[in-house]
């Protein structure tokens, strides 16, 4: 660009402007050809509306262009927050607020991600359409502000959806099959909850039940971890608002009874049944959070108990050690790191289980394949090599059997089975 237009640009000099196109008529036209960024794409970034006004009159072309960071100057001015420069380019062309950027960002999607309320505003009344915009992830303007905590922006987004009958828009679902409802929820946002689930919008716009890609409601989400601070605000919005786990629906009697049988035959297949909650127990909470603590400690402890095996560890010979002993002191040694091993395995098994539907699956189960790993490395550099081959064979072939067995007396089938073994798969 031109270094007196990019200066003209910088400052809003709009006499700079006339002079360097007196000296040269076709400067602007000839910009196509010399740079990606136009002198709008500045203005905009400025925020100088009289220049982005005669810049539209001398070349209303450039509304469209993009610069080398997949930017529009609409986009350019939404997420800056500048009103009156988006009302001049949407005068210009009111499906601006559409137009696709990097990673298929719209600037709606920008203003509504940097809480920038009255630009949304003023976008989604100029084109409805724009509500229904999604991204490459597939979220919407409306999951975009919830996730980045613009509450603000949430609020007209809401009072917008509503009074465009855009309704379908509180449902839609992103990559990962969350509505904005699941996001809420598991961003622990309450006054967006509230918002959300309250008296703006009507009893059969919001679905409250819907189900994520990982079988999960929007309850579900909020009761995965321990109780927090304001978490029993939001269980009772959302159980006000007729909100259930899934697993609440799936066994609630339908009007479909042929659907509910099938529904009846699936479930023993799978292997996390068998740690959740069954009717006669004490407890009426899900045993899960329990049962992970549980498997965490015994994991721990038997990790530790592997690493420091007793009488100073097994650093002796296959005959008689300093005490006089001889091998009947390394089979008892090799009984203790054949069912501490089993102990610590199962361990890893349940944690794997009871995580699966837990965010950044693939990091924790890569974790725990590099602390097997370490525990494996650490017994086999301490025992006796007249022993090794006995724990390192038989104590892994226990654990598959005893999975094998967990998964028949659960009528699991093979690919279950092989997939539990898992547990790099994601």
């Amino acid at each position: 660009m031109d270094s007196r237009l990019s200066e003209a640009s910088k400052t809003g000099d709009i006499q700079l402007l006339h002079q360097s196109m007196a000296e040269n008529p076709l400067l602007l036209h000839n910009l196509a050809l010399t740079s990606i960024e136009n002198p709008l794409h500045v203005a905009s970034l400025a925020g100088h509306v009289e220049f982005v006004q005669e810049i539209v009159k001398l070349r209303p072309a450039f509304v469209h262009e993009m610069n080398h960071d997949g930017f529009s100057p609409m986009h350019i001015a939404a997420a800056n927050g500048y009103l009156e420069v988006v009302r001049e380019l949407l005068r210009v062309d009111p499906r601006l607020c559409r137009m696709k950027g990097r990673d298929q960002w719209t600037p709606l999607h920008y203003a509504a991600a940097r809480g920038r309320g009255d630009v949304v505003g003023e976008m989604v009344l100029a084109c409805p359409e724009s509500l229904e915009d999604v991204t490459l992830h597939e979220e919407t303007s409306l999951h975009l502000a919830v996730n980045n905590c613009q509450f603000e922006a949430v609020k007209i987004l809401v009072e917008l959806v509503m009074e465009l009958r855009k309704d379908n828009v509180l449902n839609m679902k992103d990559k990962y099959g969350n509505s904005v409802l699941h996001v809420a929820t598991w961003k622990k946002q309450h006054q967006v909850v509230e918002w959300i689930v309250g008296n703006r919008t009507t009893p059969s716009a919001l679905e409250v039940n819907i189900v994520n890609q990982s079988g999960l409601t929007p309850l579900d989400l909020l009761l995965i971890f321990t109780s927090e601070a304001g978490d029993r605000e939001i269980e009772e919005i959302l159980r006000g608002a007729g909100a259930s786990r899934a697993k609440d629906i799936h066994h609630t009697p339908s009007n479909c009874p042929m659907e509910t049988n099938t529904l009846q035959l699936q479930q023993p297949n799978d292997p996390t049944e068998y740690f959740k909650f069954k009717k006669g127990r004490k407890s009426d909470e899900d045993p899960s959070p329990v049962l992970l603590v549980v498997a965490v400690l015994v994991a721990t402890t038997t990790f530790q108990a592997g690493l420091s095996p007793p009488n100073g560890g097994l650093h002796y010979t296959t005959g008689s050690n300093k005490n006089g002993t001889g091998c009947g002191s390394n089979g008892l040694v090799v009984l203790y790191m054949f069912f501490n091993t089993i102990g610590f395995s199962v361990s890893l098994i349940m944690i794997d289980f009871l995580t699966r539907n837990f965010p950044l699956l693939f990091k924790l189960r890569f974790c725990m394949v590099m602390m097997y790993g370490t525990y494996t490395v650490a017994v086999i550099s301490t025992a006796p090599k007249s022993m090794l081959l006995c724990i390192t064979s038989s104590t892994p072939l226990f654990v598959v059997i005893l999975q094998l067995c967990c998964c028949i007396n659960l009528k699991v089938p093979w690919q279950n089975l092989i997939g539990s073994l898992a547990p790099l798969r994601s």
